[in-house]
């Protein structure tokens, strides 16, 4: 399958650590009538709250790697020891209807997109600095002391991922953060400079 056409320049990755706010800044800016989510698939089991096709599709791992076979995913990744895959019909389907289309992926999966997509565009989002971004993830009550290591383990490499990806965000306000989001989805804002980059990452520890 080619992908070189330009309306996947309209395909966005959006990729962060845990606790770093980016489910939630994505679903401020998802209800706007041109912007579209795609739903991965997941082989891990739903969080209290979450509803089956509408923040992910869950489906065993036999199924996911059935799909695997059949080639149904642009991209998939293994993260905290559970599959994540994005369908590559559900974002065709999306971007044929002029819509942007935003991926919610790990570093992991953004860099295979860039890889088979390059035209498409890609954020990173940080938290305001690594101590907060702890605080956070013991807030949110999800996951236990040893989880939270292993996330902040992990979050200190991704965070330096960031400099590859086409801009970076830091969400210290939400609102603020919210509307500068949506600018970049909508492409109306510049790529960041690798010295820009730099900078934000650097600024985290």
């Amino acid at each position: 399958m080619s992908f070189d056409k330009e309306i996947y320049r309209n395909l966005c990755v959006i990729s962060a650590p845990s606790g770093a706010g980016k489910t939630s800044l994505i679903q401020s800016i998802s209800s706007e009538e041109n912007i579209k989510l795609s739903i991965s698939y997941t082989t891990r089991k739903p969080r209290i709250g979450e509803i089956d096709g509408e923040d992910y599709f869950f489906i065993s791992p036999s199924k996911f790697k059935k799909k695997i076979k059949d080639n149904q995913f642009i991209e998939h990744a293994n993260v905290y020891d559970h599959y994540y895959g994005t369908s590559i019909d559900q974002i065709n389907t999306y971007l044929s209807d002029e819509n942007f289309v935003i991926l919610e992926i790990d570093y992991q999966g953004a860099y295979k997109i860039k890889e088979k997509i390059p035209n498409s565009r890609s954020i990173f989002i940080l938290p305001p600095s690594i101590v907060e971004l702890e605080s956070r993830l013991k807030k949110r009550n999800l996951d236990n002391k040893d989880t939270i290591a292993k996330r902040m383990n992990n979050a200190a490499h991704e965070i330096k991922q960031a400099k590859n990806f086409d801009y970076i965000l830091i969400n210290d306000n939400f609102d603020d953060a919210s509307f500068v989001l949506k600018g970049y989805v909508q492409d109306r804002e510049s790529k960041f400079v690798t010295a820009e980059k730099e900078f934000l990452i650097q600024s985290m520890f």
